[in-house]
């Protein structure tokens, strides 16, 4: 298990190829690594109610390396064995209306385009449900869902009749169950061997040539151009271009019928349809190399200031007495946290969804707390872990009559 206690990052400019790792996603041979940081906490959507124990809470090391064959990128140290997804991970969204309506407008559009109504779709990696609640009622569709974090209060009764679900990781196991599509939002980005699974995906479909599988995860051209070093840490241990994204999938034997970005160009959508041998490039998304190849240069330049821009603004704000929160205590907050290593700089963070109140972010130590909450502590600033909500936290700011200065992560 990779745990250490050592508080180091590496920022290297020049190129440090380790020749012995393959790249999971196209099984070259050797991997650049471009960034690394020590001792950060092996989940991060992990539900703390003790201090101490969030303190203590286990680590992991990370050295993000690059496939420059097919511009993918992932942690070259990244061990399965020390995670442990289970109810006590709350990564929901759907308490925001902004999310929500981009989730509504996405399950409709997959609804329309593919002729998902009257069908049955398995997601792979479900979370609480709630999307794939939306195509079942969005599409009158019956919904299968594989997730050790799902909790079944968490379905409200009027869907349970229409899905059941499975708390586990989904393997070999659950090849055989029948469906219509294959939907996996936020979950490949969690997945240490990216081709296998894709290739235990195809497997799973076998001879049927009408499913549809849909794909849903972050773009890492945008981590990288930022440089949105909060959008790195342990869980997400693959990280995709487009066009690394859809070489997977083709070298599986898919037909892409959909590559682009939405939600502010943050994530990557894919669609695809199976086929008995591997496909050709054809979407313009596809032909990134020479441009990741170029990112991936000024990333390493560019990541060691924007950390220390951050830094050194948190703390001349700590020196002039001024209160600094973070709004938005998911994976960014901890990874942002974890990274700077700024003490008690921040002693608070807030969140919308009720399930992470009164809890606490691992390794740092911040008490999550409810935005009301900010009403009788004034923070001077409030630092947005995605700029995307802040017309959103700017609203309930005003609500609460406070003057906080939003910082809007990537916005320095």
């Amino acid at each position: 298990m990779p745990m250490t206690a050592a508080r180091s990052q590496s920022h290297s400019h020049s190129a440090t190829i380790d020749k012995s790792v393959r790249c999971p996603n196209c099984h070259s041979l050797g991997m650049e690594i471009v960034y690394g940081i020590d001792h950060i906490p092996v989940h991060s959507t992990i539900q703390l109610s003790d201090r101490n124990a969030a303190l203590n809470f286990p680590t992991g090391n990370l050295k993000l390396g690059y496939c420059s064959q097919c511009a993918f990128l992932g942690n070259t140290v990244y061990d399965p064995h020390v995670q442990a997804y289970s109810t006590q991970c709350e990564e929901s969204q759907h308490v925001s209306a902004t999310f929500n309506k981009f989730a509504h407008t996405l399950a409709q559009r997959w609804i329309e385009r593919y002729g998902l109504r009257n069908k049955t779709i398995l997601k792979v990696g479900c979370g609480k449900g709630e999307f794939l609640g939306l195509m079942c009622e969005l599409g009158d569709n019956k919904g299968i869902g594989i997730d050790p974090s799902y909790q079944p209060a968490r379905t409200p009764p009027k869907m349970a009749a229409k899905m059941r679900f499975i708390q586990d990781l989904y393997s070999e196991k659950y090849t055989n169950i029948e469906t219509d599509c294959i939907m996996c939002r936020h979950t490949l980005e969690h997945i240490g061997q990216t081709h296998d699974f894709v290739a235990m995906i195809r497997r799973a479909i076998g001879d049927r040539k009408d499913i549809t599988v849909l794909f849903e995860l972050p773009d890492a051209t945008r981590v990288l151009k930022e440089p949105a070093f909060w959008d790195i840490y342990y869980e997400h241990c693959s990280y995709f271009s487009p066009g690394s994204l859809a070489r997977v999938f083709r070298a599986n034997n898919f037909e892409l019928l959909e590559l682009e970005r939405d939600y502010g160009d943050q994530y990557l959508l894919l669609a695809a349809r199976p086929t008995d041998a591997p496909t050709e490039p054809s979407l313009p998304l596809e032909f990134d190399l020479d441009e990741m190849n170029a990112i991936v240069a000024e990333f390493k330049k560019s990541v060691g200031p924007a950390i220390e821009s951050w830094r050194n603004m948190i703390l001349t704000a700590q020196k002039k007495g001024e209160k600094v929160v973070i709004w938005s205590a998911l994976s960014k907050a901890v990874a942002f946290l974890t990274t700077l290593k700024i003490g008690n700089a921040i002693e608070y963070a807030t969140d919308i969804n009720p399930q992470r109140h009164g809890k606490y972010l691992p390794i740092t130590g911040q008490q999550i707390m409810p935005p009301q909450f900010l009403r009788d502590y004034k923070p001077d600033h409030v630092i947005l872990m995605n700029p995307i909500y802040t017309a959103e936290v700017q609203k309930d700011l005003d609500k609460m009559n406070l003057k906080s200065r939003i910082h809007g992560v990537g916005v320095v």
